[in-house]
This record gives C-alpha cells, sequence and structure tokens, in this order.
C-alpha cells in the first residue's frame, strides 16, 4: 500500500511540473505574442507600393497562430471538450487579443478607398481584413465603429460667420448722396440692410429716411483731404468698437460689395485672431520717413510698411481692433495721420503694420478704381468681393457686363453688373430675370 502511495505522489508530481512547465511556455509565447504586436503598432509594416506584400501575409499567418496558441494553452486546451474555443466559432471577447494596425503612407490622405495600402487593416483570429472597398470607418467583429482620427490642420477651423457678424461702413460725402448713395442703396445694399452704415459730414433727413437711420453725421469736415479723410476712418472705427460685431469692414461710395461673398471669405479667418484684409494698390512697401525731435540719429528715420487701399475696401477682425483702441480711438486716429502726414488707408497700414506690426493678408478679391476693371471677366464676377469704378481720361474704367442696362442709362455699370449676380431684383430689366 505505501508503495502504490509513493508511485501515485510521484505520479501527481510529474503531471504537476508537466503543467507548470507548459504554463511556463505559454506565458512565454504569448509574450513573445505581445511584443510583435507592439512593434506593429508603433512601426507598421514594410513595403509602400500598394501591391502585394507577401512578408505582411507571413506575419498575419504567424500572428493568427500564436494568438490561438496563446488561447489554446491559457485556456487549459484546445478542444471544446477542454474548455477551449470551437474551431470556426467565435472568439470569447474575454480572450481576443485582436488588434487594429495601420498601415502608414503620407502620400495619401487618411482611409482612400482606393488604395488597399493607405488602409485599416485588421488582424484577429481568423482572417487578415483589409477590404479595399469597405468604407474606412470600419468596423469591430462585434459590430463596434473605429472612428476615424481627428482631422490635422495647421490653424483650427475658425468659428461660423454669418452676415449679422459684420459692420460693414461706407464713407461718403453730401455731394455724392444723390449720385453714388442712390446708386448703392438700390443695389448692394439691398442684401445688408441692417449691417451697413453710412459714415457723412452732413444731416440728409431723405436718406436718413431710406437708409432705416443707417445715416451717421460725423461732423468731419465736408472734402477729400487728409484730415477730413482721417476724421471719418476714425468716427467708423469707433463706432465698431461701440457695436457687438465680430467684423469691420470699410468701403467707399465708389465700391460695389457682393455681400454674400465677403461673408464666405470672412468665414475662413477666425475674429478671435489678429487679421488685417485687404489689397494694396501698389508694387512695393511704402516708404516714409518720420521726424523725429529725441535725437539727431532718429530724425528723418525710415518705415516701410504695407497698407490696404481704401478705395477697394478692407477688413478688421474684432481682436485686431481691440488691440488698435487704446492708440487710435477717441480721435487719435486723427492725430496719427497728422504726424505722418499721409490720409486714412495709409494711416490704418501704419497702425496695423508698422505700430501693432500684423502683417497686411492680401485678398486679391477687392478691386479698387486704380485697377483696369476691364480685366475682370464675368465668369469670376460671383468670386469677386469689391468692384470700383471712376473716369479716368474721358473714359470710364468700368467692369464689362454683357447685357443688362444701356451705356447711357447705366454708364457706371454697377446696375449691370448687379443684375448680372442677383437679376431676380426688380430693378432688373425683364429679359434678365427672366433667365
Amino acid at each position: 500500500m505505501r508503495c502504490i502511495r509513493k508511485k501515485m505522489t510521484l505520479l501527481y508530481t510529474a503531471t504537476y511540473r508537466y503543467k507548470r512547465a507548459l504554463q511556463t511556455m505559454a506565458a512565454g509565447v504569448f509574450l513573445i505574442y505581445m511584443t510583435l504586436v507592439l512593434y506593429q503598432n508603433v512601426y507598421g509594416y514594410d513595403g509602400g507600393d500598394g501591391g502585394a506584400d507577401p512578408d505582411r501575409a507571413i506575419v498575419a499567418d504567424n500572428l493568427q497562430d500564436l494568438q490561438s496558441f496563446g488561447a489554446m494553452m491559457l485556456g487549459g486546451g484546445g478542444g471544446a471538450g477542454s474548455g477551449g474555443v470551437p474551431p470556426g466559432d467565435p472568439v470569447d471577447p474575454a480572450i481576443d487579443a485582436s488588434v487594429v494596425i495601420s498601415k502608414r503612407d503620407n502620400s495619401a490622405p487618411y482611409g482612400r478607398a482606393d488604395n488597399s495600402a493607405n488602409e485599416l487593416v485588421r488582424a484577429d483570429t481568423n482572417r487578415l481584413v483589409t477590404g479595399p472597398g469597405e468604407d474606412p470607418r470600419r468596423r469591430t467583429l462585434d459590430g463596434h465603429r473605429i472612428p476615424p482620427p481627428p482631422a490635422v490642420t495647421g490653424t483650427p477651423k475658425p468659428p461660423t460667420t454669418e452676415l449679422d457678424d459684420l459692420l460693414i461702413s461706407v464713407k461718403t460725402t453730401k455731394s455724392y448722396h444723390d449720385t453714388r448713395l442712390e446708386m448703392i442703396i438700390k443695389t448692394w445694399y439691398q442684401l445688408a440692410k441692417e449691417q451697413t452704415w453710412f459714415f457723412t459730414d452732413t444731416e440728409d433727413p431723405h436718406y436718413q429716411q431710406l437708409t432705416n437711420n443707417h445715416m451717421v453725421n460725423t461732423n468731419c469736415s465736408q472734402g477729400h483731404f487728409r484730415k477730413a479723410l482721417c476724421c471719418k476712418m476714425g468716427k467708423e472705427f469707433e463706432f465698431f468698437l461701440d457695436s457687438a460685431k465680430k467684423w469691420w469692414c470699410h468701403f467707399d461710395d465708389d465700391n460695389y460689395v457682393n455681400v454674400p461673398r465677403l461673408v464666405r471669405m470672412l468665414d475662413d479667418y477666425n475674429p478671435t485672431q489678429d487679421w488685417y484684409l485687404g489689397k494694396p494698390s501698389i508694387s512695393s512697401p511704402l516708404e516714409i520717413f518720420l521726424d523725429s525731435t529725441k535725437t539727431s540719429t532718429e530724425v528723418n528715420k525710415k518705415v516701410t510698411f504695407w497698407f490696404a487701399t481704401g478705395g477697394a475696401g478692407f477688413c478688421v477682425s474684432r481682436a485686431l481692433a481691440l488691440k488698435m483702441m487704446p492708440i487710435a480711438a477717441s480721435g487719435k486716429f486723427v492725430a496719427i495721420g497728422d504726424k505722418i502726414r499721409f490720409p486714412d488707408d495709409v494711416t490704418m497700414g501704419f497702425l496695423i503694420e508698422h505700430i501693432l506690426k500684423v502683417p497686411l493678408t492680401v485678398i486679391d478679391a477687392f478691386h479698387s478704381h486704380l485697377e483696369p476693371m476691364e480685366f475682370i471677366r464675368p465668369e469670376t464676377f460671383h468670386d469677386q468681393v469689391s468692384f470700383s469704378y471712376a473716369r479716368m481720361r474721358n473714359e470710364w474704367n468700368v467692369v464689362k457686363v454683357d447685357g443688362g442696362f444701356d451705356l447711357k442709362t447705366d454708364p457706371k455699370r454697377i446696375y449691370s453688373l448687379h443684375c448680372y449676380l442677383y437679376p431676380f431684383f426688380s430693378i432688373c430689366p425683364k429679359s434678365i430675370r427672366r433667365r
């Protein structure tokens, strides 16, 4: 009896040692498997030619074999009768060691359906999923969606800009009320009645009524000289500061403003950042000399800066306007103009580019009468923000618009331009409205 017990003890000890050896082997194999998984997650697979990659298939097969073997060993056996996973049955979620592996290729965007080399690859116990025609937002075996990675851009998407986020100021004078102002009110002003304000130099009850009290008498001097221009520009700026708007866009009374395009353009920029948007009318930065009495070395100091032409229009973000406020509000804008002895748009550029060091962002869609309007092609009219006109050398510098009004009725072509863009207006000829 003692001999039998001794043999049973030895057999039990050998079985126990064998089981422990198997468990140690399983732990070692599983450790190797997880090392391979982590390596592939970090470095991906080699071979970026987009074609069949035999090495990838071999690695996938090895992963599959290792994973099945590890599951078998950790579960105590590989057969159904021993508590393992039956062949061909779904993997128990508790021991599912599948992993999503991304084949990285910086030459193509994420998730392109026509480039299998750039798709998500899923290795699991049953197969290697490459699915070139599958939605890149692919799902796991249990139906859960794998979310795509966040979009990576140079700057975050700015908040959506709407028309009511704008304050549009138009500088005018008494002598242009019945000509330029009337034309604006009948055309593009109708697209932005609540957002547009006219800054003039006299009271005018007639146009005050037509604009629903959107005429601002600046009490500045009449005329087209530096002090009067800077005075009105300063009033426009202070009016914007008192508003709750995100953008201030200045235009002259000889501008046609394509309001919907202006809103779309501003939607590409964040008003909580510093933006000075416009277009210069000169081919190189302006150089001016500043007189100073501080030291002899600062006398006639030269400064260089760009400025957006006021006759084409420009826009300033709320963030930039707040930085301008301490040095430009409360009449200080006029003082800066007096110091450099330049008109309002140059003073604005000096203040923003030279003093505040915020560069002008050039927007080619702004246009002044200083450039030939005839070169703006009609098929691009919808893409432009502003247009202008002027009479030069006994000829009109105007856009070329087919149809619309005749030259005698509309020599500045503003009515014809407006009806080209928005033919449904009642002022447009019936032939245009039927298009």
